[in-house]
């Protein structure tokens, strides 16, 4: 039974797009800098855009159900075309035949990195990685090699990704058990030159790098039904869910930086997030439903 949050949303889709003039996205980009508009890279595989939209919306519903950001529609961005001054968040997933982009348009990603915004780069062969295979790994370099990115490390235990809303320990898309990759913190006492991000982007990684292909275990039908299979019976739904939890976690890291990793702020937080369930960030607790602890 759909909730009238849900329903709300559903409903808010295609009027979206009947609104807005097919290839011009100025309204779209307009309204995201009203609201928070999550966004994709096109990558020119209808069925890559068509399931990272799906998992955008996925996402972006339950931001809305269950914390205080309430996202619109998600953009398809054309990264050689569309301004990307007003937006905060893009997911990039990487195929083997997706061109590069222009010199102009690198130009506008690294201004975008630099000015706080979040690239989640996800080669989505997290399958492949886990058997031994080659991976999409030659493809993200060769896409991201232009990109100003510093130096990049696995998640430590202790990151901010880890309990910015939910408790997690691992971040499962339709696929789990590889590493996610940040950006490195500087040694004590060290200022290397990409301690500008930590500066300018209040302590957030300007890329996420990972292979556990996250938008198709958040897409949604225009049902609100689930488009993927994750994993088997209950253990997968319980993949699916701490799959969204890492994308909720994702966009409050996002939006709110590392200001909720100084414990001081708990209480102001959580009043913050507005949701009972941010009672998972202040104790250490998960639902019944999927704790599996003893």
């Amino acid at each position: 039974m759909f909730s009238a949050a849900l329903a709300a949303f559903l409903m808010a889709l295609p009027a979206a797009a009947q609104d807005t003039p097919p290839g011009d996205p100025a309204p779209q980009l307009a309204a995201a800098a009203r609201q928070v508009a999550l966004a994709h890279v096109l990558t020119g595989d209808p069925e890559v855009d068509e399931a990272a939209r799906q998992g955008l919306d996925g996402l972006s519903l339950e931001l809305t159900l269950r914390t205080t950001v309430e996202p619109g529609p998600p953009l398809g961005i054309d990264v050689d075309q569309d301004d990307l001054s007003l937006l905060t968040f893009l997911y990039w997933p990487v195929t083997p035949d997706q061109p590069a982009p222009s010199p102009q348009a690198y130009a506008r990603l690294n201004r975008f990195l630099r000015s706080g915004g979040v690239i989640l780069f996800d080669t989505r062969d997290g399958d492949v990685a886990m058997a031994g295979g080659p991976g999409s790994g030659a493809d993200l370099q060769r896409l991201a090699a232009p990109l100003d990115i510093p130096p990049l490390a696995p998640v430590p235990e202790d990151h901010v990704l880890t309990r910015s809303f939910y408790l997690l320990q691992d971040f499962p898309g339709r696929w789990q058990g590889n590493p996610l990759w940040v950006e490195a913190s500087a040694p004590s006492g060290d200022t290397p030159p990409a301690a500008g991000f930590r500066t300018r982007n209040d302590g957030v990684s300007p890329v996420v790098i990972g292979a556990n292909d996250w938008a198709e275990a958040w897409a949604i039908d225009e049902r609100g039904l689930p488009t993927h299979q994750v994993g088997r019976g209950i253990e997968g739904e319980r993949q699916r869910e701490l799959a969204l939890r890492f994308g909720i976690n994702l966009i409050m890291y996002v939006l709110t930086g590392n200001y909720k990793s100084d414990q001081v702020h708990v209480p102001a937080l959580l009043d913050r997030l507005g949701r009972a369930e941010a009672d998972a960030f202040a104790d250490d607790r998960f639902d019944d439903r999927w704790d599996d602890r003893p």
